[in-house]
């Protein structure tokens, strides 16, 4: 199976393109984040008591994702993944302005939390059996799908057996890379999803693929030059990555997670920012493995 990987100046100009066309981003940042909680206590020794006791977090989301993770006007990411991370950290009783946000492309992610990078990761981050041999997940908080992406003129792509034996562009360290491989498209490797929209302009690649949700973002926001086509044809369960083996701090934001189901700030962060282009639907319940 033919790998591609994009040479690093066609990555440079790409990424100088993608940041122009992101002149609009989310409006999340408008948005009252989840106040502290007060006076919480923890169980000596856990990972929440440390955090608490810090007084701040490191979070590592994407920089690039619209409508999860886009670092916007304000010079800070903004999205639904960056709102679940509040709603954790407030539980932490960490304020806003205490966390400590680290880009996270899809190839760090796993070795960024082995090596104490970061604290937590939410970053469209899918749970799967090979990354949990090396990372913890919490979750999933959200049920995505694999999708495809074309320009708003192609008429020849409909559904994932058009990208057999075609170059594709997808992110290195991602589950959709791994999948167009195995269904026999030619995966074209780039770091993040911004940086496949030039190839796919200028026609290095047929399409861009990774989750629904990822695509739907890059289409709002470069509005008519390109759709998303077919069905999903995977599933893609969202979960926050952290330490293995930190069984508390791992049931721990499972309770975080289920609150926020029940008290309204998971469909509120919902709405502020992913919901202003894809509709709301049930988050889906934690596994608690």
């Amino acid at each position: 199976m033919k790998r591609a990987r994009l040479p690093l100046i066609a990555l440079a100009a790409a990424g100088a393109l993608a940041l122009t066309a992101c002149g609009g981003g989310d409006t999340a940042g408008d948005d009252a984040a989840p106040e502290p909680a007060e006076d919480v206590t923890f169980d000596e020794g856990t990972t929440m008591a440390a955090l608490n006791e810090a007084g701040t977090i490191t979070i590592g989301t994407k920089f690039d994702q619209p409508l999860f993770g886009l670092v916007g006007p304000s010079g800070e990411p903004e999205g639904f993944d960056v709102e679940i991370g509040k709603i954790i950290a407030a539980q932490l009783g960490i304020a806003e302005e205490d966390i400590e946000w680290v880009e996270t492309v899809s190839a760090n992610r796993e070795p960024f939390i082995e090596n104490g990078q970061v604290d937590i990761v939410v970053a469209t981050y899918t749970i799967n059996d090979a990354r949990k041999e090396v990372v913890s997940f919490a979750g999933p908080y959200y049920m995505a799908g694999q999708s495809i992406l074309v320009l708003a003129d192609n008429e020849d792509i409909t559904s994932e057996e058009d990208l057999v034996g075609q170059p594709v562009c997808s992110v290195t360290g991602s589950t959709p890379a791994a999948m167009l491989e195995e269904i026999g498209a030619e995966p074209v490797l780039t770091d993040t999803y911004s940086n496949c929209l030039e190839p796919l302009r200028n026609g290095q690649v047929v399409a861009v693929s990774t989750d629904n949700v990822i695509l739907a973002g890059l289409a709002a926001q470069n509005e008519g030059e390109f759709k998303v086509v077919g069905e999903p044809f995977t599933d893609e369960p969202y979960g926050i990555g952290l330490a293995l083996d930190d069984t508390d701090f791992r049931m721990w934001i499972n309770d975080v997670l289920e609150e926020s189901y029940a008290d309204g700030s998971y469909e509120q962060a919902w709405n502020d920012t992913a919901g202003t282009v894809l509709p709301y639907v049930e988050p889906p319940t934690p596994d608690r493995y």
